[in-house]
This record gives C-alpha cells, sequence and structure tokens, in this order.
C-alpha cells in the first residue's frame, strides 16, 4: 500500500474510535442521570419512610393514651336507670372516702407538740380514767406569714486596767447596713426566685408591715448581687480547674423587644452548663442565647483534663489538635438513645442497645468508694470486660453498613454515623478507671436550675 492509502486509513480508523468514544461517554452520561434519578428516589423514599414511621409513633401514642381514646356510644336509659346508676356511684363514693390514701405528715416541717385535755365543766381530772392508753393524733398546718423584726442593740463600753471593752452586735449584710443576711436573703427570693418586679415587692413588705422605699430596695439588689458575681467567678474558677468536667447545653425562651412571626416579643435562646465531676460545681453560661461554638470553645479550650458531653461539633472539635491539653469523652445515653429511637422493630437497632447495656451491666457490678473499691481495680475491670464488647459493637456496625440496604437519611443509618464519629472517644471512656460511662450527672444539678427557670422567662 502507498503511503497516502495508508495515511486515509489511519483517518478512517481514528474516525470511527471517536464516534465509539463519544457514543460510549453518551452511554456513560445516560447512565449517570438513571443512577442519579435512581439515588433521589431512593432518599424521597427513605425522607417518606422516616416520616411514615414518625407518624405511626405518634397514632401509636395516641391511641394508647386513654385520654385521646374515643368512648363507644352508649344506648339510652330511663330516667329510673339513671337514678339507681348515680346512686350506686354515689354509694361507691361515700363507701370509699379518701380512696384509702395516706395523709401526707411532712415530716421536713418545724413541728410543735401540744397536750390536749378535755375542757369541759364537768370533768376532773382527779376522778376519771383514761379510756385509751395511747392519744389521739390529730395535725394541723399553720402558715406564718411574713414577719419584720426590729432588733434594737443597746451597746454597752467599759473601761479596765487602761483597755477599753465594747459590745458587738451581730455582723450586718454590708458594710453600715442595718439590714442583716435574712433580710437580703428574703429580697433576693423574691426577686430572682419568684421573679417579682422590685414594685411588687415593696407592696409586699408594705402589706406586712414594712415600709421599703423603692430606692433602697434597688441598691440592697445591686449590692447583693456585687457579691453573687464573686461568687459566681469562684465557682466557676473552681469548675473549670476540675480535671474532669462535664458540659450540657439548654434552651429557653427570651423576652425580648423585637416581636416575632406570631406577634410576641420572645425568642429561643441557649443556656451552657459546667459541672465539675470532682468538686460538684455547677455554673451557667449565658452570652445573650448563643449557642454558637465560640461561647463553648472559649469557654472551655484552656482548661486541661477530661471533658464529657454528647456529639454536638462544638464538643468534638475540643478532640482536635488545637487543644492538646483536653480529653473529651461522649455519653452513651446519648449515642443509646440514637439507636432506640430507630424502633423496637429494627434488630440491628436493638442489637446494639442490648451490647450498650451489656456495657452498663459490667460496669454496675463494681463502684469506685464502695467496698473499698479503688480506681487501678476499676481500671483493671474496665480493661477486662470492654474490649470484647467493643469489639462487638464494631463488628456489628461493619456488618450493618456491607449489606449496603440502609437509605443514607434513614434513622439508623443517622444513629450508625453518630457513633462512628463518637467512636475513638468512646474507647477513651475506658482508659480511665474513674470517669462515667454518660453524664447524667450533669441532670440532677441541672434539675434544681431548671425548675426556677422553666416557668420564666429570661429578660435580655
Amino acid at each position: 500500500m502507498k503511503k497516502d492509502e495508508i495515511i486515509e486509513l489511519l483517518k478512517e480508523q481514528i474516525k470511527g474510535l471517536r464516534d465509539d468514544n463519544n457514543r460510549l461517554l453518551d452511554q456513560i452520561d445516560a447512565l449517570i442521570k438513571e443512577v442519579s434519578s435512581l439515588k433521589e428516589a431512593l432518599l424521597q423514599k427513605g425522607e417518606s419512610l422516616s416520616k411514615q414511621q414518625r407518624l405511626t409513633k405518634g397514632l401509636a401514642k395516641l391511641v394508647s393514651n386513654t385520654s385521646e381514646q374515643q368512648q363507644a356510644p352508649q344506648s339510652a336509659i330511663s330516667e329510673e336507670e339513671r337514678q339507681k346508676i348515680e346512686a350506686e356511684k354515689a354509694d361507691k363514693r361515700k363507701a370509699r372516702k379518701n380512696n384509702g390514701a395516706k395523709r401526707d405528715m411532712h415530716y421536713e416541717m418545724e413541728e410543735e407538740e401540744h397536750v390536749v385535755y378535755p375542757d369541759d365543766p364537768d370533768f376532773d381530772i382527779n376522778k376519771a380514767r383514761l379510756f385509751t392508753t395511747v392519744p389521739r393524733i390529730c395535725v394541723r398546718y399553720e402558715c406564718v406569714p411574713m414577719r419584720f423584726i426590729k432588733h434594737v442593740y443597746k451597746i454597752h463600753t467599759y473601761t479596765q486596767e487602761g483597755r477599753l471593752f465594747e459590745g458587738k452586735t451581730p455582723a450586718s449584710a454590708f458594710l453600715n447596713s442595718s439590714y442583716d443576711g435574712s433580710f437580703i436573703a428574703g429580697l433576693m427570693e423574691l426577686r430572682y426566685i419568684q421573679s417579682l418586679p422590685v414594685e411588687r415587692i415593696i407592696n409586699y413588705f408594705e402589706s406586712h408591715g414594712f415600709t421599703l422605699k423603692k430606692p433602697t430596695a434597688h441598691k440592697l439588689i445591686e449590692k447583693a448581687s456585687n457579691l453573687f458575681e464573686n461568687l459566681y467567678k469562684c465557682i466557676r474558677q473552681t469548675a473549670l480547674s476540675d480535671p474532669y468536667k462535664a458540659a450540657d447545653e439548654t434552651y429557653y425562651k427570651i423576652l425580648v423587644p423585637e416581636k416575632n412571626s406570631k406577634g410576641k416579643g420572645v425568642r429561643k435562646g441557649y443556656l451552657w452548663v459546667v459541672v465539675g465531676i470532682n468538686t460538684r460545681m455547677i455554673y451557667l453560661l449565658y452570652d445573650d442565647g448563643s449557642r454558637s461554638e465560640r461561647v463553648i470553645l472559649n469557654e472551655l479550650g484552656s482548661c486541661k483534663g477530661i471533658i464529657q458531653s454528647d456529639g454536638y461539633s462544638p464538643y468534638r472539635k475540643l478532640e482536635s489538635d488545637a487543644y492538646p491539653n483536653i480529653t473529651r469523652i461522649p455519653c452513651l445515653q446519648h449515642i443509646k438513645r440514637k439507636f432506640i429511637d430507630c424502633g423496637e422493630k429494627d434488630p440491628d437497632a436493638k442489637r446494639i442497645v442490648e451490647l450498650i447495656n451489656a456495657l452498663y451491666q459490667n460496669e454496675h457490678k463494681h463502684k469506685v468508694g464502695v467496698e473499698g473499691w479503688t480506681v487501678e481495680q476499676n481500671l483493671m475491670h474496665r480493661k477486662k470486660y470492654a474490649p470484647d464488647i467493643l469489639g462487638e459493637i464494631k463488628d456489628v456496625l461493619d456488618e450493618i453498613e456491607e449489606r449496603g440496604d440502609l437509605l443514607p437519611k434513614s434513622e439508623l443509618q443517622e444513629a450508625i454515623t453518630y457513633l462512628r464519629n463518637e467512636w475513638n472517644a468512646v474507647v477513651d471512656i475506658f482508659n480511665y478507671g474513674d470517669t462515667y460511662l454518660d453524664n447524667n450527672m450533669v441532670y440532677p444539678n441541672f434539675l434544681v436550675i431548671l425548675t426556677y427557670y422553666c416557668n420564666h422567662l429570661i429578660i435580655r
């Protein structure tokens, strides 16, 4: 073949290859579109399934709630039968009396005992004899309204052998103040725990016999607040210096000048809480209701030791190299809750929950400080039981994900992702002998504060 013929032949082959290549590229594009469409359909199906599951759970709760169940229609009854039924109900109520309930005896209260004798004019105790050896007990509860007492101290001064001796009065709450600690405590309780405005406090005091001027009330509250500010700083310093801390956050409604879409001057805001596990010190952190990571990272970033929290992303950043002096460990209860929310009918989620429960069961066999059980012994105990259970949890996670049948946004997939993100921190729990498996110790302390705030709004 001549040179020109060879060139033409090669050109034809190249053209054919290019056509084949373009055809294959078109097929690839078509396949990509089909896969994307299928993926989108699966995601929509997953969202629809999740929505249906949540709806089913809600309906199940409504059905199980007797207050939501409709009563079956009853056939009409005659007036005579109705009166008979009402009479039977009345007899039952009369026979039942107080439903057999025991009275609350209020053993926490201050108690005074009174001996009561008959006061009948014909009664003579010298002639009478006891009818029963044990007296009948009757209880009355008395409410003593707020009382104000003016204590006047007459201070005497003496000289003896060239020395001056002068009597001293009890300490007042503030320098050169006539108000003692009980007065200030009552004022602050009404203002900050009962959330009464100063004007109402003044009226309340006046109704009980004490006239308090408004400037005086404001000044006393201001001075007491300064003392509490110093106390807060001391608590904060003590809690942050604890080598083992727990942290959490919760939201409240905050009063603001601006109206929201519903016409109310409120918005959601957050309070952070940090607890020193060893010192048992708890303090709140409030920064205009912000839940920004800046708030908690600025507060905990310079700390040292262990910090236990849930998997909220700002907490997980404490595991990074930017905070070399901090070891963050997670809360197993938060992880467990993720799998419980998948439902009892999900066998995979149920298996993970059982394995987490196995960690707790082994942990509860011993307790540091009880019967001489030491931190070192507890660490050895953890090294024995934890690795096998953790390994089994990891195997179950791998097995579930290798099947490839999980929808990306399903509850189980979200729970697995949550646990995967927390895995290294979970392992760290069992590298210590004195850590908890969760941060539930925060809530008994936090509930005290929640009790005071849950019925009130924070004013910005």
